[in-house]
């Protein structure tokens, strides 16, 4: 299977997982604003959405939205999930939450918003991340593994520091315990984060 990813982009969830799962799989990056590849090809015959995530799996087919491919990775390589009956409900609802809640709250921050629109946004976010840091309990979001919900969320705390955002402590733990993962490294250094 092959991962297009852009650096820093919230792909680097689903680069994490597979990279925490041992998957085997190609890599090569996007540039968002071009939709080529590192290889020159046009992303959008790869996904007509031309952005990230995209995964191409070993039979052809490409999954695409963060959420889709973050759940098939965890359905793929279980120990990513949760366990239990509303398991992989949590995890759907706290990757939804991320997604719909968190990610959405820093366009502002991306896409050259106001000083005000920063601000605002800036507020949803510490009022969204306090949100999880109350229901933090354990090492991770659901006991004392990392499932791929802790990815995502991991990605978020990365732009909060980069917007300088405040972090609540139990999340600013959460993001010094991933980020000491030897898979979270790996998939850093191959983004060239660090």
């Amino acid at each position: 299977m092959e991962l297009y990813y852009s650096p820093l982009a919230c792909s680097l969830a689903d680069h994490i997982a597979l990279q925490e799962a041992g998957a085997s799989f190609e890599r090569e990056t996007v540039n968002l604003k071009t939709k080529r590849t590192a290889s020159g090809d046009d992303f959008t015959v790869i996904t007509r959405k031309g952005y990230v995530p995209a995964l191409v799996l070993d039979n052809g087919e490409t999954l695409t939205e963060n959420v889709a491919v973050l759940d098939w990775i965890a359905s793929q390589y279980p120990e990513l999930g949760v366990e239990g009956p509303l398991g992989r409900t949590r995890v759907l609802a706290a990757l939804t939450y991320v997604s719909t809640e968190i990610h959405r709250s820093f366009k502002p921050m991306w896409h050259q918003g106001s000083d005000a629109e920063k601000a605002k946004a800036s507020a949803a976010i510490a009022m969204q991340f306090d949100l999880f840091a109350d229901g933090m309990k354990t090492d991770y979001m659901f006991g004392d593994k990392p499932s791929v919900a802790d990815f995502y969320l991991f990605v978020m705390l990365l732009w909060a520091v980069r917007f300088h955002i405040p972090i609540p402590a139990p999340l600013e733990s959460l993001r010094a315990r991933m980020a000491a993962r030897p898979a979270v490294r790996v998939a850093m250094e191959r983004e060239g984060l660090v």
